[in-house]
């Protein structure tokens, strides 16, 4: 009898935690919804993909052909900052400097892009890159979006299927710093199937989305 007690108590119990840590925001072991971690670059998404337009793809070009929508080499960072090294208004400051000093303007770099390059071996004073052997170090990013090894998840399936980037991301081009918008729960991705094969996605009209436990968990 006294046993019964302590489990139903227990049970209780457990409820009202459950409830409390919803009510406050509290993640659950497992759960990392809200998380941005510092990174060791400032990558602004909002600059790039929001104020330049820049396609997600182009950075993350494994997402349509690969599980893994992946991270850009420094390579790919470097088509561009070969040539833009700074914010604009410092390189006005610069040449409005020059121009007063009588002088050629000087490369300004700033300091996160300073990071790329040491990165990419490349030269800031000469503006090119560094001779072989490679000198540099690859910028070790802190992941964001993480599932458990017994979850599948295949980028390819759902970018082919038109499912927009922001659809799981959140509105990207608006951050910063990316922070992980979904709890990304088994329920979370099962109510957003169901809400596709019921129509309740408009841009998702007539698109199919499988709720088979084989497909994630296999």
């Amino acid at each position: 009898m006294k046993q019964n007690l302590l489990i139903v108590l227990l049970v209780i119990l457990a409820f009202i935690l459950v409830v409390l840590a919803q009510q406050i925001k509290i993640n659950l072991p497992g759960i990392n919804q809200g998380y941005a971690p510092q990174q060791p670059l400032a990558f602004s998404h909002r600059l790039h993909s929001g104020d330049l337009q820049i396609d997600c793809m182009y950075c993350h070009s494994g997402a349509d052909k690969s599980r893994h929508a992946g991270i850009p080499s420094e390579n790919v960072c470097m088509n561009c900052h070969r040539f833009v090294t700074a914010g604009w208004d410092k390189i006005r400051i610069e040449d409005e400097r020059a121009q007063k000093e009588k002088r050629p303007p000087q490369p300004v770099v700033s300091d996160e892009l300073k990071k790329l390059y040491r990165a990419a071996a490349f030269d800031e004073t000469q503006m090119k890159f560094k001779d072989k052997p490679y000198s540099g170090k690859p910028i070790e990013w802190t992941r964001v979006y993480n599932l458990p090894d017994f979850v599948f998840f295949d980028h390819r399936r759902h970018v082919n299927a038109d499912v927009s980037c922001q659809k799981c991301h959140g509105a990207v081009e608006t951050m910063e710093k990316v922070t992980q918008v979904p709890d990304l729960t088994m329920g979370w991705c099962v109510n957003c199937h169901r809400d596709v094969n019921n129509g309740k996605i408009p841009e998702l009209k007539g698109k199919y989305a499988s709720i088979s436990c084989t497909v994630c968990h296999y």
